[in-house]
């Protein structure tokens, strides 16, 4: 699955932004504070308004402001969110539109639409329009419809106007195109590892997925060495590849139920505790367990990654999350590095300047002079460290 295009419009600090022609890795830079985060929060706010509703996502998003703290301020329209994705490269465009307005000091779905292009030509296919809480939704399975007119299409009132429509087709498999926005939205991950909330020894335990910051990553670990040892073993030869030194890495469970990751340095005979290990190489591990997921992630967000690893592991680290945007998974990474912009390809480099108190987009791949550079050999990290991002300068 893939995002297209986002265009967000009176949400935060994007005024009305739009990112189009998204590659399958992200690459945004700019100073602190011009929206790098916000972007990455419009998933969790749309994974809280599909778990519950927006009036729910609004306050965990804007407090107890809600609307008006996630609304662009002054201004007095509507908060609008549309996602562009395709399931895969031969699937239909995909279209999914949210606006969200207030009345009565309560927020609620001013519309909410979702529709896509069967064809190369012609309108798009609309599968649910709602307004307020009424609207109309297929039926009938689209796989099987030739023509438009051939769509069956039933009437529906929602319980309250603050519910998402789309949430109940999101559970119907013979609804593809709501299936796949629900488990776009609902498996999406965001992680800003913190070292040392991955270091300590933990009561035995089980966890499948890392969480946010790390801190059950010796719990994966022994799930994947006990439930997925194809994966656990692609892991260690990944970091025998990227990490020099390292030849082992386990998890061991203690008699007092404590699960403790150990690494072997092959210039030592005795393997070194979690606790005791570089940053870097923590640090690599747990993006790798991240990246080698066995029901992976179809979009990973990674907040900065490049904090506590040495320099030179930046460029082993983007080849990774490119490898996994080829096999499927989008990946968005916010950097403030140089290093990781070296690693970075053209296309896939955003950058984000605050002007006005709004949020303006640009890519690194429309900018001529950029371009032009790239071309004659330079690299992304030294250009926007000479100032040629133009109000994106490194800090």
């Amino acid at each position: 699955m893939k995002i297209v295009s986002i265009k967000l419009k009176n949400f935060k600090a994007f005024k009305n932004a739009e990112m189009s022609d998204l590659p399958g890795m992200c690459v945004v830079v700019g100073a602190n504070g011009s929206g790098k985060s916000t972007l990455f929060s419009v998933f969790g706010f749309l994974k809280d308004a599909l778990t519950d509703n927006v009036h729910v996502a609004l306050s965990k998003l804007g407090g107890s402001r809600g609307f008006h703290e996630v609304r662009t301020r002054d201004t007095d329209g509507p908060i609008e969110i549309e996602l562009k994705f395709r399931q895969s490269p031969s699937d239909p465009l995909i279209t999914y539109s949210l606006s969200i307005n207030e009345a009565n000091g309560r927020p609620y779905v001013a519309r909410e639409i979702l529709k896509y292009r069967r064809g190369s030509k012609g309108r798009p296919w609309q599968f649910l329009d709602f307004k307020n809480g009424e609207g109309t939704a297929v039926t009938n399975e689209p796989d099987k419809v030739t023509d438009q007119t051939q769509l069956e299409r039933e009437k529906h009132k929602l319980k309250s106007s603050d519910i998402l429509a789309v949430k109940g087709l999101t559970q119907f498999e013979q609804f593809p195109a709501t299936k796949a926005l629900g488990d776009l939205i609902e498996n999406w991950h965001v992680s800003d590892f913190h070292i040392q909330r991955a270091r300590p020894d933990q009561e035995a335990g089980y966890a499948e997925h890392l969480s946010k910051e790390g801190e059950n990553l010796s719990l994966v670990t022994e799930y994947l060495y006990k439930q997925h040892r194809d994966r656990f073993d692609r892991i260690i030869e990944k970091m025998k590849q990227r990490v020099p030194g390292i030849t082992h890495v386990d998890a061991k469970t203690t008699e007092e139920g404590r699960v403790l990751l150990r690494f072997q340095d092959g210039a030592f005979q005795d393997p070194f505790l979690a606790r005791n290990v570089s940053d870097g190489t923590i640090k690599m591990f747990a993006y790798l367990v991240l990246l080698n997921d066995p029901r992976p992630h179809p979009l990973l967000c990674i907040e900065e990654p490049e904090n506590q690893l040495y320099p030179k592991l930046l460029a082993e680290l983007a080849e990774e999350f490119r490898d996994y945007s080829r096999r499927g998974g989008q990946v968005f990474v916010s950097t403030h590095s140089p290093d990781f912009l070296n690693a970075s390809e053209l296309d896939e480099v955003f950058w984000f300047v605050k002007e006005s108190g709004c949020t303006t987009i640009r890519r690194a791949k429309d900018d001529p002079q950029v371009k032009a550079y790239m071309e004659q050999g330079d690299s992304l990290g030294a250009l926007w460290k000479q100032g040629f991002f133009e109000g994106a300068h490194p800090q």
